[in-house]
């Protein structure tokens, strides 16, 4: 399968959009048509919706949205809708990382950093606060239809206030993230395993690069995502295993090799070991959910 990836920067739907970081747009069928097929943006994706459901698949977790509810979709997390309601209504911003509050998350949010996209794929808020949010949001859309310079400045104010807000609801939502010690551990060890994953396969080496005991990163691991640092590493292997199954036109052989395997059958018993079931049994299960 040939996945497409959308680039914000080729979404244009009038002349000003050459010079914009961001889009707004209604959540109708004319703005979501390519969003029917599993793709990639380039781009972060917020949806918001005021009445009706949508069901999206993000990689592989299915996210019922309705009424009150607000997904975050990340750069490169392959994704899809599977289904909406004739009733749907809500809004679609679309913007450059850049504006993501990257900076002040790596230093002064840190404590919030921790498994955010998961838990920003899929977030309800109070009456309330979606409320204040929905007026953010149709701010920023007002803008986009009519932009200034001065206008644009506002609207990029607007999307960080926005995500800091829902980044401050989640923590609330989240009580391990009040946990004031060992955070930026546990996402030191996630970056960490997200650029060496095909190379290092091992607890001992993350943990001494954090500079603490298997034990240590073990427990960390545990309280904050669930899982043994092993599981974590095998989890995130698995991952682009499916991802590489279904998405890239590579052979079990080259994906073997590229994922740091020894040699196709170490690929096949990884997988079985893992899931019961070979390579071409996965990616033929895998097209079936994402082709059905």
């Amino acid at each position: 399968m040939n996945l497409k990836r959308l680039q914000i920067s080729k979404n244009i739907q009038k002349a000003e959009d050459k010079n914009l970081s961001f889009r707004a747009f209604d959540l109708n069928t004319e703005y979501i048509e390519d969003y029917f097929q599993p793709h990639k943006k380039d781009h972060f994706c917020i949806i918001i919706v005021e009445t009706g459901t949508i069901d999206i698949q993000i990689e592989e977790k299915i996210h019922y949205l309705k009424a009150g509810k607000i997904s975050i979709i990340f750069p490169e997390q392959i994704h899809f809708i599977l289904a909406k309601s004739d009733d749907l209504k809500g809004k679609i911003i679309l913007f450059e990382e850049v504006l993501f509050c990257s900076d002040i998350l790596k230093n002064e949010l840190s404590p919030y950093n921790v498994n955010l996209s998961d838990n920003l794929n899929c977030t309800v808020l109070p009456t309330a606060e979606f409320e204040q949010a929905l007026s953010l949001i149709k701010n920023i859309q007002t803008i986009y239809n009519n932009p200034t310079l001065v206008k644009k400045e506002q609207a990029r104010f607007y999307i960080k206030v926005f995500l800091l807000g829902l980044i401050e609801s989640i923590h609330g939502q989240h009580p391990v993230l009040h946990q004031k010690t060992n955070q930026h551990i546990y996402i030191g060890f996630k970056k960490l395993l997200n650029q060496h994953y095909k190379s290092e396969r091992t607890v001992q080496y993350y943990a001494s690069t954090l500079t603490i005991t298997p034990k240590k990163l073990n427990e960390i691991t545990k309280k904050h995502c669930g899982e043994t640092a092993i599981n974590a590493i095998h989890n995130r292997i698995l991952t682009e295993i499916k991802r590489q199954l279904l998405f890239s036109d590579l052979s079990h052989k080259e994906i073997a090799f590229d994922l740091g395997f020894s040699s196709p059958s170490a690929l096949n018993k990884f997988v079985k070991a893992k899931l019961k079931e070979t390579p071409t049994e996965l990616q033929q299960e895998l097209a079936q959910i994402y082709t059905a």
